[in-house]
């Protein structure tokens, strides 16, 4: 009695080739995902997001001018380290 293996449906009804090509999709997007968060690329967007929300009426900061005020509040706001 030999036991069947259940095929794999993929996106589209193609088979194992389509549940590859998922989930290489899906490990794309998270490696994507991780390196905006690992550079701060993403802190951009959640910015004027945020600006948008609770500032309605203005617009807000270019990209550089952003970066300007990150740097100076992180420079501002440097801690004291032995190291």
């Amino acid at each position: 009695m030999s036991a069947t293996v259940p095929r794999r449906e993929g996106p589209a009804g193609q088979g194992a080739l389509g549940a590859v090509r998922a989930a290489l999709g899906r490990g794309a997007r998270a490696v994507h995902w991780y390196l905006r968060e690992l550079t701060g690329e993403s802190a951009y967007d959640r910015h004027c997001e945020r600006h948008r929300r609770l500032s309605p009426g203005s617009e807000p900061p270019t990209r550089r001018e952003f970066q300007r005020m990150r740097t100076r509040h992180q420079e501002g706001a440097a801690a004291s380290r032995c190291c």
